[in-house]
């Protein structure tokens, strides 16, 4: 019998497996000795922001990290216009602004690592 240690979807067992020499086969696992969380990254610092918050916030439709910032505040942008450009799943996703509207904050940096949910900029 050999013994290995497997991970499955952040569980640890504890295998022990016996060679095949016919149609006798046994595998036994069981839970192994629990290991600490992985530790999570410090979230990055946020850019001092030159205008104060708008009202309607541009959000990261998935996790995934910032390429490019394509406004400033202070920026008019039209409802479609490429605010950000998110790196996610190894595909380029520009992000939208959701209507027509001037730039009030921009609250990630370029190279961030982002969470779904998070806020991009906020528009007035």
């Amino acid at each position: 019998m050999r013994n290995f240690q497997v991970t499955v979807n952040g569980q640890t067992y504890e295998v022990s497996v016996e060679e095949v020499t016919g149609q006798n086969t046994q595998v036994a696992a069981k839970p192994a000795m629990p290991q600490a969380a992985p530790k999570a990254k410090a979230p990055a610092p946020k850019p001092a922001s030159n205008a104060s918050a708008g009202s309607v916030q541009v959000k990261a439709p998935m996790p995934g990290t910032i390429l490019e910032i394509k406004v400033k505040p202070g920026d008019k942008v039209k409802n479609g216009q490429a605010v950000c450009v998110l790196e996610a799943m190894k595909m380029e996703n520009e992000i939208p602004a959701p209507q027509d509207g001037t730039i009030a904050s921009i609250e990630v940096t370029k190279g961030a690592s982002v969470e779904t949910g998070t806020v991009l900029v906020t528009m007035a």
